[in-house]
C-alpha cells in the first residue's frame, strides 16, 4: 500500500531525529534494511474487573518497507533481535505498526 501522494513520510523517519535503523531477516533468509520509529509502551488492558500489565514492542514504519513481512521473521533494532509476531497492520496513510516480541 503506497504512501499518498500528498502526504511527504520522509521527515517522520530521520535517523537523526524519531527513526531507527531496522535490519530485518525474513524466513527464507533474506535481509533488508529499513528506518522505524520503534516504540515499546507500558500498557495497563482492562477488561471488566480484570487488569493487565503488558509492555508490547512495535516498529511504525512505510507501508512499503512492512509488506511481505510476517510471523517467523526476525528484527534487529538497537542491535536486540525481536520475532515478529504478525503481519503488518496497515492504518491507510501510508504507514504500518508492526508487532514485535524479545526474540528467543
Amino acid at each position: 500500500m503506497p504512501a499518498p501522494a500528498w502526504e511527504d513520510l520522509e521527515p517522520f523517519f530521520d535517523l537523526d531525529e524519531f527513526a531507527t535503523l531496522v535490519e530485518v531477516e525474513t524466513r527464507a533468509g533474506n535481509t533488508r534494511q529499513f528506518q522505524a520509529m520503534f516504540d515499546w509502551p507500558y500498557e495497563d488492558a482492562e477488561m471488566g474487573e480484570y487488569s493487565l500489565d503488558t509492555r508490547a514492542p512495535h516498529l511504525t514504519c512505510r507501508a512499503t518497507d512492512a509488506d511481505g513481512l510476517g510471523r517467523g521473521d526476525y528484527a534487529t533494532v538497537g542491535g536486540v533481535r525481536y520475532d515478529i509476531l504478525t503481519g503488518p497492520q496497515y492504518d491507510g496513510t501510508g504507514l504500518a505498526m508492526i508487532e514485535l516480541s524479545a526474540a528467543t
